[in-house]
């Protein structure tokens, strides 16, 4: 019962702090200028972003022991994220989410669910290439694409190669 209650606490906390962060960041990134996607789509309900939440952390946090040891406690004990692999490259950290439940594909805490789950897709459309699991329902479209791909059609490339560059670029409603 004690350690339900202090575990909602943090939890409530990690929202607040969340949300100030989150709308800290969003000021920065307005000032730098507009957001060079634009979402398209809705959710669908596949649950495959619940499934396995991926975390890009920091090199330090990668490397230092303690610093990776704090951020996989954070997120089992406050998040419920259990950590199953990563992605050395790309500095990933590939968790199973307590909350989701894959028969009904649905969150049983989403009213306290983590930051990083409500800012989902939102996050993506300052990304430099977005890229969404191939079930979402979600995509981008690049803002300035119409001229990118005018560019394009006058490079003579193989229709092959124009289409895939189109694809990768999110140049298409």
């Amino acid at each position: 019962m004690r350690d339900g209650l202090i575990r909602r606490a943090i939890k409530r906390l990690a929202l607040i702090r969340y949300t100030i962060d989150l709308s800290l960041t969003r000021l920065v990134l307005r000032a730098q200028g507009e957001p060079r996607y634009r979402l398209t789509g809705a959710c669908n309900g596949c649950g495959r972003c619940c499934e396995t939440p991926v975390i890009a952390v920091s090199r330090p946090v990668f490397y230092l022991r303690s610093l990776r040891w704090l951020t996989l406690t954070w997120h089992r004990l406050v998040n419920g994220f259990e950590y199953v692999s990563e992605d050395r490259r790309h500095k990933l950290f590939v968790f199973r989410c307590t909350h989701y439940d894959p028969v009904t594909k649905q969150c049983d805490s989403y009213d306290s669910r983590p930051g990083m789950c409500r800012d989902y897709p939102r996050n993506l459309a300052y990304s430099a290439l977005p890229e969404f699991l191939p079930e979402c329902g979600y995509s981008a479209v690049y803002k300035k694409g119409e001229q990118l791909r005018q560019a394009l059609e006058k490079a003579n490339l193989p229709p092959e190669k124009y289409e895939e560059l189109v694809r990768k670029l999110h140049l298409k409603e």
